[in-house]
């Protein structure tokens, strides 16, 4: 379609050189060509934007026709056809629906043209609508496919959880009810026997079993919880969140000898008590994992690693992403136990622990993350320590917020 215009605009026009350009605010970029005059400008090319109309066209954005440069009071002079040695010349805008400015369709030659007329207007501005009209539809169709990815990603997520939440009432909240069963048992025969000190134990395993439940039916309550939509996104220093979390862990970190060494953190959109969850559970995953000859050393740092450009309400906002890096020098994770480290209740076997835990200090983190639209992984080596890899967003952009740029 791209090609056929241009060739329309040079026989319409009678013009020898035809393109579609992009015009940002430092550069100049041909997007398709139709050069029959050895112009010497290829799709892809650049000029210096300084030395085009079309930058001039950028800041007013209105047509500029030009039959004549020699006869053309106010171009005679101009810098841009003594450079480039034009005579003709007829550039108009390209605006999207949302305002933004793309670039410009435009043509030259050296020889005059007639061009100050209705039929060389009227196509020029009918080829600017269709190119806009196109332009967004191919954005349209990145937004779109961007959301449907997301949308699967969702999913995914959603069948992970709902994959959990099929184990934990099959297997870990039958293990519990099973031992409440067995001393319940046990406990009427007991009674019956009149031995009052082991109807007190049998009551005592009966109701840790029957607290064992309680306690993870509000853990699976609070991990539910993590996506209230209530909650709001806000400006949170990590910086300061690593170190409210590291004086909360005090006593903790005193226990092993810990050494924090805590790099430059960032500040990103977040729902801050997330935040301090997050570093909670990393920080004293890696206490509960520290090995018992050494003292226990945890470094955290933060470093960008990428961004995507979104069209965000009528103009182009950059994704930027940082990765946060936790390291630490434990008794680190066998291959095998990775793959389930961030599922609920999942517990690794070691008998070096400070404390059992509930298991689902991990699983917080990983929804967490997944909420805030990052990912975490874990690398580990036995008995030297595991990496905690964290990439979030700097700032959120809502999915509405795209949309209205539509």
């Amino acid at each position: 379609m791209v090609s056929t215009m241009l060739e329309v605009v040079c026989r319409v026009t009678g013009m020898g050189f035809a393109a579609i350009a992009r015009v940002t605010d430092d550069r100049w970029i041909a997007c398709s060509v139709r050069d029959e005059i050895a112009f010497g400008l290829e799709a892809g090319g650049e000029l210096t934007l300084e030395t085009t109309i079309c930058n001039e066209i950028r800041v007013h954005q209105q047509p500029v026709v030009i039959d004549h440069v020699e006869m053309d009071p106010r171009y005679n002079m101009h810098h841009t056809p003594l450079m480039y040695g034009f005579q003709s010349y007829i550039s108009v805008p390209i605006v999207l629906k949302n305002g933004t400015f793309f670039g410009t369709l435009c043509a030259i030659d050296p020889k005059p043209a007639m061009l100050q007329n209705a039929k060389v207007l009227g196509l020029f501005h009918l080829f600017t609508e269709l190119l806009a009209f196109h332009l967004q539809s191919l954005e349209l169709m990145d937004i779109s496919r961007d959301a449907l990815q997301t949308v699967h990603q969702q999913l995914a997520e959603t069948m992970d959880e709902n994959r959990q939440y099929r184990h934990i009432s099959s297997h870990n909240l039958q293990e519990p009810l099973r031992k409440i069963r067995f001393f319940s048992n046990l406990l009427v025969n007991t009674v019956e026997d009149g031995d009052v000190e082991k109807v007190k134990l049998l009551a005592s395993k009966v109701n840790a079993g029957a607290q064992r439940v309680s306690m993870m039916i509000k853990d699976i309550s609070a991990f539910s919880a993590l996506n209230d939509p209530y909650m709001l996104f806000e400006e949170v220093s990590l910086q300061r969140v690593v170190a409210d979390v590291c004086a909360q862990l005090a006593p903790q970190l005193s226990i092993v000898k810990a050494h924090m060494e805590v790099g430059d953190l960032p500040v990103i959109q977040a729902i801050p008590a997330h935040m301090e969850q997050l570093f909670y559970h990393l920080i004293r995953n890696a206490l509960k994992f520290a090995r018992k000859d050494i003292p226990a050393e945890i470094r955290i740092s933060a470093v960008a690693v990428g961004q995507e450009l979104l069209p965000v309400q009528g103009r182009s906002a950059v994704m930027a992403y940082q990765e946060i890096r936790l390291e630490d020098n434990g008794i680190g994770i066998e291959g095998s136990q990775l793959e389930n480290i961030f599922d609920i209740f999942s517990k690794l076997d070691s008998d070096q622990l400070l404390e059992a835990g509930s298991g689902i200090g991990l699983a917080y983190c990983r929804k967490i993350v997944r909420h805030h639209g990052g990912t975490i992984r874990a690398v580990s080596t036995p008995g030297e320590g595991t990496i905690f890899s964290i990439v979030l967003p700097v700032r959120r952009v809502p999915v509405s917020a795209v949309a209205a740029s539509f």
